[in-house]
């Protein structure tokens, strides 16, 4: 197990309740694998650097996990697949 840092934006048009699936799907993909999540950041709205499918915002989530590198490429694969998600960033802090 390696620890990572998974950012993701979450399309801003979403209710609190389908926001609020979405991350607990991605904790569901994590915790599923045999991962485990340290640490949950919500940083919530924030202005986009530019514009991303017409939307100039977006809801921010930063996830510190401790995943195995072979589940990395699942994670991503998923997280492109999945609607609401604009975007993603997943790092090794190791």
């Amino acid at each position: 197990m390696r620890a990572y840092e998974l950012t993701f934006i979450v399309n801003p048009e979403l209710d609190d309740s389908a926001f609020n699936e979405i991350v607990e799907r991605v904790k569901s993909w994590i915790t599923d694998s045999g991962g485990e999540i340290t640490q949950i950041d919500l940083w919530g709205k924030r202005k986009l650097a530019y514009e991303i499918n017409k939307q100039t915002e977006g809801n921010y989530v930063l996830l510190k996990t401790n995943i195995a590198p072979t589940f990395c490429s699942e994670l991503e694969r998923n997280l492109g697949l999945a609607e609401p998600v604009m975007r993603y960033l997943l790092i090794s802090t190791e």
